[in-house]
């Protein structure tokens, strides 16, 4: 099963990749591990990825896009993968097709964990934390027993900067710009699956085997 699992933040999607991997037995494999795991090993195209990051650069499609192809080339990604945070823009998609063909791949679904923005502001501006202890609640769902307190320390809680309504509407309005092209483009293939993300999680997992295992 190979699978691409796209969604915007607070969206839920690192706990459903959580539950794919175990489910399907398939490495679920992120940006930032295949770049840590290329610059462990010290190939080629790590040390080249090491010296942009170093620099606070953005590293180059054709980097990344060679260290996709050497990550997807090891022995568990044999019978499958779960792909998160790549592609990020069309190039890197049409790259990550030419990829699979040389690797006698092909992506089976992208899977879409859909919220609505109005409800991922909530979950987002809503989380409070520990200046002390670093414990993290939501105002929603998982409040303080005394609100505005941590449970651990009674230290007062805060909003940290990047949680603020202001700042995570404008993540998302720059997630959702960069998105809805890679969206548009595995829907004319006819394997993009929307799930809809707003619901209980066991019920996300259950819609996503639903549709992948027709």
């Amino acid at each position: 099963m190979q699978l691409i699992l796209m969604g915007l933040p607070g969206a839920g999607k690192g706990t459903q990749a959580e539950k794919i991997k175990d489910q399907y037995n398939i490495p679920h494999i992120s940006t930032g591990d295949m770049f840590r795991l290329a610059i462990k090993e010290g190939t080629e195209l790590g040390i080249k990825a090491k010296g942009y990051m170093d620099e606070g650069a953005l590293v180059p499609d054709e980097v990344t896009n060679g260290i996709v192809e050497e990550r997807l080339s090891k022995e568990d990604c044999k019978n499958g993968f779960l792909l998160d945070g790549f592609p990020r823009t069309i190039p890197q998609a049409k790259a990550l097709q030419e990829i699979t063909t040389r690797l006698n791949q092909k992506l089976d679904y992208v899977i879409h964990v859909d919220v609505p923005e109005e409800k991922l502001l909530e979950r987002l501006t809503g989380r409070r934390v520990c200046p002390t202890c670093g414990a993290t609640y939501h105002v929603v769902y998982n409040p303080p027993k005394e609100k505005g307190i941590c449970d651990k320390d009674g230290t007062e809680l805060i909003q940290r900067e990047d949680d603020t309504i202001e700042t995570v509407q404008k993540r998302l309005a720059v997630n959702i710009e960069q998105t809805k092209p890679l969206l548009d483009f595995y829907n004319k293939q006819g394997i993009l699956v929307t799930i809809d993300g707003d619901q209980a999680i066991d019920n996300v997992f259950e819609d996503i085997q639903t549709s992948i295992n027709k």
